[in-house]
């Protein structure tokens, strides 16, 4: 990022050769430690110490000796890190360590002073709102102090999930991570305000919304949760996301957020800020974790008696949130670059009647969106079928950078005569054979008893499946309730 001449050290991005070296490090065969990697480790010891004079050097305004001592440390480091790979003895946790304390370090609180990793764009830290001493730190250094005083790096534990939950991140999973940060920047000044004013950090919700729906705001899970964050129907009525004219109110962003925040903000006071327990809690119900955690609210997450009684998605789901959102506020660190996104809000107003679908068509890759711009519309105007026609004179939110576009590809010219045409393109219908077949199907009627689900009562009957009974009943969201009576198949 571009920082003030007061103070101009280098990134700390090399930092992440230390991450790539370690898993070249060996490891001796016994407990001994040989004398070249006492000699290593104590290199170590004095790049730390390096690294935080640096951080005093720029606290005290001193940027020369600064810049100085942080690149004397860095290349002490780099060095250590890679003799250890051909170091008998040379433990790779103690690096990793270092590198891990390194991070937490540059998350303190330095007031007006720039974070030194650089690790957020100066184009990703415009506030959409706040107060003027929060509007003068960068982005991500203001993230990590608003958890109710306490800072979010302090709060992950950098133990075996999260890190194979960042290796996931930023490999297989990597695409979506990417997808969900576009998407998130175009969202941010509907969401980022709801958590702002809940004090939690912007990090948390990032990586709530990576795990959860990578940003698509329309996304709905098997189970029935719906929205950018994921609610399941009864909780997101508990925080007001109930139905608004027939639009369910989970699928509007701003909403969303806000009920978030007020459910995290709950279950925080709740379990005693134990952010890794209030994190399951979300996933897998507060009910299930109170009744794990019992009357200590400081036992770890991790801890057997917890872990051992989540589902493997609860399991998974706790430390893959809390990596993205280390992610988010350490990206160089980990070799990740996140694009440059003007996410500032826009509006147009339609010059010619339109659907969201033509829209998109018409737009094309404008401002260097190679996907296009569905996704981004039908975020910004939730309400909206983006196959239905909007006539002359409706306002559309768009990003402020697609008001010059849509005024010079969609209101006149070749671009929106081949999106209307396509749009209402025809295709030919087949009868489906299904209906016929199913009538001539024998039916019984089951009652619903209480324990019983989908998936049990489809196991007693051996022959049908969920999404039969679901479809012959019109069941939404897989939902039954105890005395019901089903319509199901005979089965012979």
């Amino acid at each position: 990022m571009s920082l003030p001449p007061v103070f101009r050290p280098r990134r700390l991005a090399p930092l992440v050769l230390v991450c790539a070296l370690l898993g070249a490090c060996a490891s001796g065969g016994g407990d001994r430690v040989s004398a070249p990697a006492d000699v290593l480790y104590g290199q170590l010891k004095q790049a730390s110490k390096g690294y935080e004079t640096a951080l005093r050097q720029a606290r005290e305004g001193d940027a020369e000796a600064s810049e100085l001592s942080l690149r004397q440390s860095l290349d002490l480091l780099k060095q250590a890190s890679a003799k250890c790979a051909t170091t008998s003895g040379c433990d790779p946790q103690r690096f990793f360590s270092v590198f891990d304390r390194l991070l937490r370090l540059k998350d303190g609180d330095f007031d007006d002073v720039p974070d030194l990793s650089g690790d957020v764009d100066s184009s990703q830290a415009a506030l959409v709102t706040g107060h003027a001493g929060a509007a003068s730190l960068p982005q991500a250094q203001r993230s990590v102090t608003l958890l109710h005083g306490q800072k979010l790096s302090q709060l992950i534990a950098m133990n075996g999930p999260v890190k194979a939950a960042l290796e996931m991140w930023l490999t297989q999973r990597r695409p979506y991570l990417m997808d969900a940060w576009v998407n998130y920047q175009y969202l941010r000044h509907e969401m980022w305000p709801a958590y702002q004013k809940a004090d939690l950090p912007e990090a948390l919700l990032f990586g709530m919304v990576a795990q959860e729906s990578g940003g698509k705001v329309h996304a709905v899970s098997r189970s029935g949760a719906s929205g950018p964050l994921q609610f399941m129907y009864a909780t997101g009525m508990r925080f007001g996301l109930g139905v608004d004219n027939g639009f369910d109110m989970r699928f509007d962003p701003a909403a969303s957020a806000r009920a978030n925040a007020e459910y995290l903000n709950e279950q925080l006071r709740i379990f005693n800020n134990n952010l890794e327990l209030v994190i399951g809690a979300y996933n897998g119900g507060e009910g299930r974790m109170r009744r794990a955690v019992g009357d200590d609210p400081s036992v770890s997450f991790y801890d057997p008696r917890i872990y051992d009684q989540m589902s493997p998605e609860t399991r998974d789901y706790v430390p893959a949130v809390l990596a993205a959102a280390w992610l988010f506020l350490h990206p160089d660190s980990y070799n990740l670059r996140f694009p440059k996104i003007d996410g500032a809000p826009g509006s147009i107003t339609l010059k010619r009647a339109a659907s969201l679908d033509e829209l998109t068509v018409c737009l094309g890759s404008a401002d260097g969106m190679e996907e296009g711009w569905f996704r981004t519309l039908r975020n910004l105007n939730p309400r909206l079928d983006p196959d239905a026609t909007q006539p002359v004179g409706s306002t559309l939110q768009v990003p402020k950078p697609l008001e010059r576009a849509y005024a010079a590809r969609c209101v006149d010219g070749p671009w929106p005569i081949l999106a209307a045409d396509l749009h209402r393109a025809t295709v030919p219908v087949v009868p489906d054979p299904a209906p016929a077949k199913a009538a001539a199907q024998r039916t019984t009627t089951y009652r619903v008893r209480r324990g019983d689900t989908l998936i049990s009562i489809v196991r007693k009957l051996h022959c049908s499946s969920v999404q039969e009974i679901s479809e012959m009943n019109d069941l939404k969201h897989h939902r039954i309730r105890v005395g019901q009576h089903l319509t199901v198949p005979v089965c012979r």
